[in-house]
């Protein structure tokens, strides 16, 4: 056990109060609040980068290329912070166990707030040239390992906290994130982008967003912190056995259970980015309707997720977390079906995509974290839920942008649909192979 784990003891070895077999209380609605204020701190930083990488990134970073190849190039650079995710896990990990949670958590986080602030002060590529992409792309995935180790394992900790029958509930928390988190990144785009004149927001007025997520980080680092670092926190992590297991006995004892998450939830992650940063480079390109006017729709959007989100608590504790999770990935296989017609169309039809995707994110995304995380041994599940959202995003929502713009430019926008049944297809056979084991057991 990592030496933030161990049992508090008082001077000359003896035990305290709370080591007598006292249950320690911390309240799931406290838990929940600091869930939620850490991952909407989280998914604004990865949507500020993410509608940057529409918006901006192509004229300043790829001024060289045509609109089509500066977006492919930009989405490039944005898998980079998914693929050292699950790097970054591990080394904080190794981190944690030898010195504590709090100095995980610190360190991280000020990794993160200082790669996203290098970002805003990035000179452009015609001042330069190609050392301004190598240090984008640095950037980008120093990001990606602080994300890696600001798991701070609360996610965990609100399920295992759960009043009985009220997991879905609980569990959809952590998730609201997503929604409230892209509502703040896209209405301050919007703000920059309909204030300024298009050159001053190139020049400059885009690089706003980066600071203002590292203040956000500050924030959300002393709210988590306030948390993470009490004797009850502790002691009830000691109490769910909640270690961080070093990845590589973690992949070895428990890695069929990662990857078996990360599949189950693909349907999800597939959808995040298609509704997200997608349609946003797919107008860009096509000049179908004003940026502004699809980040007004986007953000109207990221409120129906959030209802949706909430939605998904009720339904999950009346019909359970995997059929939930089953079912909408039956609904967005069909909503596959429609996004040539939506996507290929007019404004009036693409807005209708952009919602009903929303809509559909929200009721799925908000129960697709930890599905099948009561199949890892108990002190294996602290490191196994981050490192099956590690894999959950890296498989299902890194790539998203890249190849659908890049095969729907190529091939049109059957291949959206190629894409998200993909997903759907790896949630049915993930649930179902989860439901076969479980049965064994």
């Amino acid at each position: 056990m990592s030496s933030s784990a161990r049992p508090h003891q008082a001077p000359g070895g003896t035990a305290t109060a709370h080591d007598h077999g006292s249950r320690s209380h911390i309240a799931p609605e406290e838990i929940a609040c600091g869930v939620v204020i850490g991952r909407a701190s989280e998914y604004f930083d990865f949507f500020v980068y993410g509608i940057a990488s529409v918006l901006v990134f192509p004229s300043v970073f790829f001024p060289f290329a045509d609109k089509l190849h500066g977006l492919l190039y930009a989405f490039t650079i944005f898998t980079f912070a998914f693929i050292g995710r699950p790097f970054g896990t591990a080394l904080f990990m190794a981190v944690q166990r030898r010195w504590s949670r709090s100095v995980k958590l610190t360190a991280a986080l000020f990794i993160l707030g200082t790669a996203t602030v290098g970002i805003a002060f990035l000179p452009s590529y015609e001042t330069l040239g190609e050392k301004s992409i190598v240090l984008l792309g640095l950037l980008r995935f120093v990001q990606g390992i602080a994300f890696g180790g600001s798991w701070d394992g609360l996610p965990s900790l609100l399920a295992l906290n759960a009043p009985p029958g009220r997991r879905g509930w609980y569990s959809m928390l952590g998730q609201l994130g997503a929604p409230i988190g892209f509502a703040i990144a896209a209405g301050l785009f919007l703000f920059l982008n309909s204030s300024l004149e298009h050159a001053d927001f190139i020049e400059w007025g885009w690089r706003y967003p980066f600071f203002v997520a590292f203040a956000i980080n500050v924030v959300a680092l002393f709210a988590r912190l306030r948390l993470v670092v009490t004797q009850e926190y502790t002691q009830l992590l000691e109490e769910g056995q909640l270690e961080p297991i070093s990845t590589r006995e973690m992949v070895h004892e428990q890695g069929y259970n990662i990857f078996l998450g990360a599949f189950t939830a693909l349907a999800s992650y597939a959808l995040f980015h298609l509704v997200t940063v997608f349609p946003l480079s797919w107008v860009s390109l096509g000049e179908t309707q004003a940026i502004d006017s699809v980040l007004v729709v986007q953000i109207v959007g990221a409120f129906i997720a959030m209802v949706g989100t909430i939605v998904s608590g009720l339904i999950a504790d009346r019909v359970g977390r995997r059929t939930t999770l089953g079912g909408l990935a039956v609904l967005i296989g069909v909503f596959s079906l429609f996004a040539p017609f939506l996507m290929g169309g007019g404004a009036v039809r693409q807005d209708i995509f952009i919602l009903v995707g929303f809509a559909l994110l929200g009721l799925s995304y908000g129960q697709s974290a930890g599905t099948v995380t009561s199949n890892f041994e108990p002190r294996f599940r602290y490191t196994g839920a981050a490192l099956t959202s590690d894999f959950a995003w890296l498989l299902g929502a890194a790539f998203a942008p890249l190849v659908a713009l890049g095969l729907s430019a190529e091939f049109g926008l059957v291949a959206v649909s190629g894409y998200l049944l993909s997903g759907v297809f790896c949630t049915i056979v993930a649930l179902r192979i989860n439901k076969v084991i479980e049965t064994r057991d």
